[in-house]
């Protein structure tokens, strides 16, 4: 199951830089405001990640995603008429921070163990 989880995973950030990086018109599915594309996107790419390398700290997880979001913004500021968006970056940290919320909530719930603090 790990590698459909794996496959999964990549396919989707495969998708997401094709549809951050394309230059010409692509018919996507939006939810009608960017940053609220670009929060879901990152949500379930932390749900993804999570799943397909169980092994990985959430703090390594999270820092691979954030230089994900990154490194599509820097290819956008050279993709005319596209841009670099400090709000797209918070965007993507506030759906990591849901996604780790959402994933392990999701883990507790599955496992019977109660919430834990810090």
């Amino acid at each position: 199951m790990r590698y459909i989880h794996q496959a999964t995973f990549f396919i989707t950030l495969f998708v997401i830089e094709f549809l951050a990086t394309a230059t010409v018109g692509v018919e996507s599915v939006t939810l009608g405001w960017d940053k609220l594309n670009h929060l879901f996107a990152f949500m379930v790419l932390y749900i993804l990640i999570s799943l397909a390398f169980r092994d990985l700290s959430i703090a390594l997880k999270v820092l691979l995603l954030f230089a994900f979001g990154l490194q599509i913004e820097i290819v956008q500021s050279f993709l005319p008429p596209r841009e670099f968006s400090s709000f797209d970056m918070v965007a993507d940290m506030v759906g990591i921070i849901l996604g780790v919320l959402v994933y392990h909530a999701f883990i507790r719930k599955k496992s019977g163990s109660p919430p834990t603090r810090g």
